[in-house]
């Protein structure tokens, strides 16, 4: 988001102070100008729009321009240029100066750090002028599309200065940071990535990896929203907020969930089993101590859910940055589910590539937030014209790039979804395959858990299958 200077020109007779040091300016272009071996040290950092004045804008513009196309600058070329453009007054004596204007080469990278903190500034002052613009002018349709695009316009400007993580890294650097990784897990202090306590899970991905987009698909009622629950559940009670996008379910219906979730542990207690019949009609004593002591516990979790229905990739962008800015530990976002996302307005391209626009914009949410996201999908019904119903990657629903930006893709499949009687005839009520058929960081392979459906509740099997 540049600032012009048509821009600010036309705002100065209503404020009066702009964030901006004309000295460090000079200082800049001087130092660039007489010791032209340090312009590698400015071109990484400084953009024409970090230099507040119009005529400093035009001179770093014709250094810019001289070293692209030749890869060296020098006083001539830069006067030479300029002159011949005719947009500076006196521009001999501008150029002098300009390179009089510093003490020492040492100068360089202070000024360069206060001429980009400076274009943060107005960055943040320009979004605000652009809020309040759009409010008086009433630009928008709603208090929601208002608060999304106040957030994605000052998001924008506060994230104005370069990170050092834009900058190339010594395999030395990367390296410690490696090992020093290594020690925590080997004592036992960190995982490699976030745990979900299902041990057949954690072990074969190593936890869930910061900025990963991790697709959870499945058909209807396979259970796929049950186990995302269960992920949250888990999480939350290690104390790392999580954050869930409920398109589908209201938050009475998630909240309901998690109560019957946890409820599973009085299962085969006696008079202290609570069923989910008995948790919607009236509940004896015991029953109703049980479930007690289950919101109890679930109060504590650090849980937040947006169950509004028809939400845009830009406003989920949007509720998902305010999360992170008032809980900055937060671990985990849950998006229920891709089909239910509303796509952006007048958009010409198909289906499928809309989807997977908005599939890779998650997945840039992941790694601008830096935890991981997992998104739900449904799967088409290619799933039931096979003998083999396990699902394969173009069942995957309007997939256009889903498999291509996706970092995890886990599948669901249980043999009594589609057999009902001859799975309860071998044992295998309820077994579900968790099918990693892309994992970008680990292998692929299967896993298995237990769907204990009426209390939507997934439990780890003894059996491991890495096949």
């Amino acid at each position: 988001m540049s600032i012009t200077a048509r821009e600010w020109e036309t705002q100065d007779s209503r404020i009066p102070f702009i964030p901006a040091d004309l000295d460090a300016e000079r200082r800049v272009l001087g130092i660039l100008i007489k010791y032209p071996g340090k312009i590698d040290l400015a071109v990484d950092k400084l953009q024409v729009h970090h230099f507040y004045d119009r005529i400093h804008r035009m001179i770093y513009q014709a250094i810019l321009e001289l070293y692209h196309a030749k890869g060296r600058i020098s006083y001539t070329q830069v006067y030479g240029k300029l002159r011949k453009e005719q947009q500076i007054d006196a521009l001999e004596e501008v150029l002098v100066a300009i390179t009089e204007s510093f003490a020492s080469q040492a100068e360089l990278e202070p000024s360069i750090e206060v001429l980009v903190g400076k274009n943060a500034k107005r960055q943040i002052l320009q979004a605000a002028q652009q809020i309040e613009q759009m409010i008086l002018l009433e630009q928008e349709d709603s208090i929601e599309s208002y608060q999304a695009k106040a957030q994605e316009l000052m998001f924008a400007a506060t994230n104005a200065v370069a990170s050092p993580e834009d900058d190339a890294k010594d395999l030395l650097e990367i390296l410690n940071k490696c090992y020093m990784n290594l020690l925590q897990r080997r004592e036992g202090k960190t995982s490699h990535g976030l745990s979900v306590r299902y041990p057949s899970i954690d072990s074969f991905t190593t936890g869930f990896k910061n900025k990963d987009l991790i697709i959870l698909a499945a058909r209807p009622s396979m259970g796929k929203t049950s186990l995302a629950l269960n992920f949250a559940s888990n999480v939350g009670k290690r104390g790392i907020p999580v954050l869930i996008f409920s398109l589908e379910m209201d938050d009475e219906q998630i909240g309901d969930r998690l109560v019957l979730s946890e409820l599973f542990r009085f299962k085969g207690k006696g008079p202290e089993e609570v069923t989910s019949f008995d948790y919607s009609t009236r509940m004896t004593d015991a029953q109703f101590a049980a479930t007690q002591s289950v919101f109890n516990d679930l109060y504590k979790l650090p849980i937040q859910v947006v169950d509004k229905r028809g939400l845009t990739v830009a406003e989920i962008r949007a509720k998902a940055r305010k999360a992170k800015t008032e809980q900055p530990d937060l671990g985990l976002i849950i998006v229920d589910y891709l089909q239910l996302i509303k796509p952006p307005p007048e958009s010409r391209k198909n289906w499928a590539l809309v989807v997977g626009d908005m599939v890779r914009e998650l997945r840039d949410l992941a790694g601008e937030l830096d935890l991981p996201l997992i998104l739900l999908s449904q799967l088409n019904r290619g799933v039931e014209s096979r003998d083999d119903k396990r699902p394969l990657m173009s069942d995957l629903r309007d997939s256009g790039n889903i498999e291509e930006f996706a970092d995890v893709i886990m599948f669901l499949y249980r043999e009594d979804y589609y057999y009902p009687e001859q799975a309860a005839e071998k044992g295998l009520t309820g077994e579900t395959e968790i099918i990693f058929a892309k994992q970008r960081k680990g292998p692929t392979g299967k896993v298995k858990l237990k769907y204990q459906k009426e209390y939507t509740r997934f439990v780890e099997e003894a059996t491991w299958d890495g096949s």
